[in-house]
């Protein structure tokens, strides 16, 4: 899969990463010019942008699209983030009441990035790789398995750390092999990470926002989370208009294992009375960007 590799450096001073998204600068900011797709990446003048790790999706630890700012139940969301920023190579971090970091060690790491493109909300969709870079940075490189291994991307979910969740644009072996490293976390004893509690396929009851965001709560991923917080937050507990809730957001997707084309995440989401569950795991599933 050919991407454009980026040389640079991590930073979070000031920020709030979570498990999946973090701040890199590259030495040269220009070659954020390089980046293709339909969206520019968004950075400041010395280049700062936010990374969105591409192919994972780790527990929200701060969500506030249509309403007050909620999370998921924090302990996997933080084991993400902590080891997100560990593997970088930050060895202190603080943190103040908000999650804002207000001191690190050091307070920049060095690294690199692949990339072929940003997401709607500007956010540059990377895979991350830490020290030596493997090409030179501004050009364009073949990212097979290998490649990929090396990456942050791999490991977390390779820990049982995040879900994974596909977009288009990801080459199929690549997608396999981030699929074997999540097959291989959920089948150990026990399962690894988020994996021992997660409850998307068996499901999740739901009588309010507190039952997805409290520490007791309910783990399910991320997607289905921010749908239904999106559809708590008009008012109504009732999970009978979920459905159809889903259905008006469009969410446009292949299902692999039926070679299904379709739109709305409803066609994957059952709901009985207070329980909703997904009906095909995430990894069986790739999302138009």
């Amino acid at each position: 899969m050919p991407m454009l590799l980026i040389k640079g450096s991590y930073q979070i001073l000031g920020a709030r990463p979570d498990g999946d998204t973090v701040n890199f600068t590259p030495d040269d900011p220009t070659e954020w010019d390089l980046v293709g797709g339909f969206y520019k990446v968004e950075h400041n003048t010395s280049g700062k942008a936010r990374l969105r790790l591409e192919a994972i999706d780790a527990l929200e630890t701060h969500y506030a699209r249509t309403g007050p700012e909620v999370h998921q139940p924090l302990a996997h969301g933080h084991a993400a983030q902590e080891e997100l920023l560990r593997w970088l190579g930050f060895t202190s971090v603080q943190r103040d009441a908000k999650e804002k970091v207000t001191a690190a060690t050091p307070a920049t790491v060095p690294g690199w990035i692949l990339t072929r493109g940003a997401a709607k909300d500007r956010r540059c969709i990377a895979l991350a790789g830490r020290g030596t870079p493997p090409s030179t940075s501004g050009t364009e490189v073949f990212v097979d398995v290998p490649m990929l291994k090396t990456t942050v991307n791999h490991h977390l979910l390779a820990a049982g750390l995040a879900y994974p969740t596909y977009y288009r644009s990801l080459y199929a072996d690549l997608r396999t092999e981030l699929t074997a490293a999540v097959h291989q976390a959920q089948a150990t004893t026990p399962a690894k990470g988020l994996w021992a509690d997660d409850v998307t396929l068996s499901g999740a009851t739901v009588t309010g926002m507190s039952s997805i965001t409290e520490d007791n709560g309910a783990v399910i991923l991320p997607k289905l989370f921010r749908r239904l917080v999106d559809y708590l937050n008009l008012g109504d507990p009732d999970l009978s208009g979920f459905p159809a809730f889903l259905d008006q957001a469009q969410d446009k997707f292949w299902i692999l294992s039926t070679g299904q084309s379709t739109t709305g995440l409803d066609a994957v989401v059952e709901v009985i009375n207070s329980k909703v569950r997904m009906t095909h795991p995430s990894e069986d599933l790739v999302f138009d960007e």
